[in-house]
């Protein structure tokens, strides 16, 4: 909590410097007019919704800090929140500070802006960026995602680089505040190298030197029901990667046709020295086509990510909740978190017994470490927010009701987006803390 406390004092200790880095250049002494006061807004916008996008860039660079602080799903989530922020911050300091020159000119609003895009230097490339920014954001909302096939979001995504490089030029050519030799040009160039320099390392470099120790392969496929496959990896010195029950890595399978893809899975099973486990669904175009992958794929991976392991505990009972191939991180979670006899229970949610996938392993589990397994299928009703079945809705059953001493325990869900929103709400509408809520959504 400390360290997450500590990441979120920084991140605005990051705006309020850029603030004060304006001020002290002596931005607002220079205020006299109408004209300089908007001008004055359009600079500080502009600095602010440059330094989001910069902690936007962070959040989503696999720093190890930031994993252990918020985990990979809260921080991408926060990441995604930025988006708007920043984006609206960096449209109003082009409008203000195109209005704010108009005044002094004086020339019509958009007469000002050709003037600024043929004479300034570097301002092209400025609206490049910022055209990119739009689209990335743009394609980042809900409704708007879903449309696109995940490969191509991921490659919009990826433009979002690129619009902040092209940017940097224009921040440096025009206007003083970042002249040559100044103070508050190193750090504003310090900032975009510490960024950069953490994308290359934790997003490149690392995974790469990893996945070339542990030197992993598909050692087998096993069907576990229709669409549903565990793959089953082996490899070398794989405890150095320090691999935990319900973490997720970032895999790329190196065959013909899924080279140039990679997708999140969590373990199935718990890690050891020299194997690791996944359980797949065929969703998508590329993990549709991995039950046919071949004994001796050669795989290379990020991570692992994620806080949904047993040491986020903070009680004795531990409940655990999943929905279709959410069961996964669930399965291996059960297998290695402390708990005594009677402390833990199951929940599997599906529309029928056959959507339920490795059942037969879980029962076992439970047998053996005296845990309570239930399964609970059937439709949601039309209409309703639940995340239980109809049935269960009209008799006004919560989680509560299924798990009496609910509030004693660590609640872990996992499952669609949607459906894990509502088994959260459900969890704190009991009384559950949000230390005790802990879940990972697995579409994008």
């Amino acid at each position: 909590m400390r360290l997450a406390d500590t990441l979120q004092i920084l991140a605005v200790v990051s705006v309020a410097l850029v603030v004060a880095v304006f001020l002290a250049d002596g931005g607002a002494a220079r205020i006299s007019t109408p004209a300089d006061a908007i001008t004055a807004l359009g600079i500080v916008t502009g600095l602010v919704g440059t330094d989001l996008l910069l902690v936007m860039m962070l959040l989503a660079a696999r720093l190890p800090a930031i994993d252990r602080a918020f985990g990979h799903d809260s921080a991408m989530a926060l990441h995604q929140s930025l988006g708007k922020p920043a984006l609206y911050l960096i449209l109003a300091h082009a409008v203000l500070l195109t209005i704010g020159y108009a005044l002094v000119q004086p020339a019509g609003f958009f007469d000002e802006v050709w003037i600024m895009f043929t004479s300034l230097p570097d301002m092209p490339l400025a609206f490049l960026g910022l055209g990119l920014l739009i689209a990335v954001v743009v394609t980042s909302l809900v409704i708007v995602r879903h449309k696109f096939r995940y490969e191509v979001w991921h490659l919009v995504h990826l433009l979002s680089y690129v619009a902040v490089l092209v940017a940097i030029p224009h921040q440096l050519s025009v206007g003083t505040l970042f002249r040559e030799g100044s103070l508050q040009r190193y750090y504003w160039l310090a900032l975009y190298a510490g960024v950069a320099g953490s994308i290359i390392l934790f997003r490149f470099i690392v995974p790469i030197v990893r996945s070339l120790r542990a030197r992993l392969t598909v050692v087998g496929v096993d069907q576990e029901a229709r669409g549903v496959v565990s793959i089953r990896l082996s490899g070398r010195q794989l405890r150095s990667l320090k691999a935990k029950s319900g973490q997720f890595f970032i895999w790329r399978f190196w065959t013909p046709g899924l080279w140039w893809q990679a997708h999140p899975f969590s373990l199935s099973a718990a890690p050891t020295h020299n194997s690791l486990r996944i359980t797949v669904r065929g969703l998508g175009d590329a993990s549709s086509t991995l039950p046919r992958l071949p004994v001796g794929t050669r795989v290379s991976f990020e991570g692992p990510y994620g806080l949904f392991t047993d040491f986020a505990r903070t009680s004795p009972r531990i409940v655990l909740i999943a929905a279709g191939i959410g069961v996964a991180p669930i399965r291996s979670l059960l297998e290695t978190a402390t708990f005594a006899p009677g402390q833990a229970t199951v929940l599997l949610r599906s529309s029928t017994v056959d959507d339920t996938y490795l059942v037969e392993e879980l029962a076992a589990l439970c047998r053996a470490r005296g845990a309570e397994l239930r399964i609970i299928a059937g439709k949601r009703a039309p209409g309703t927010s639940s995340w239980l079945p109809g049935d269960a809705v009209r008799a006004r059953i919560t989680l509560a009701t299924l798990v009496p001493k609910l509030r004693e325990a660590d609640v872990y869900i996992c499952g669609p987006r949607k459906w894990t929103d509502e088994v959260v709400r459900d969890a704190r509408s009991a009384g559950l803390p949000t230390r005790q809520i802990h879940f990972e959504r697995f579409d994008w």
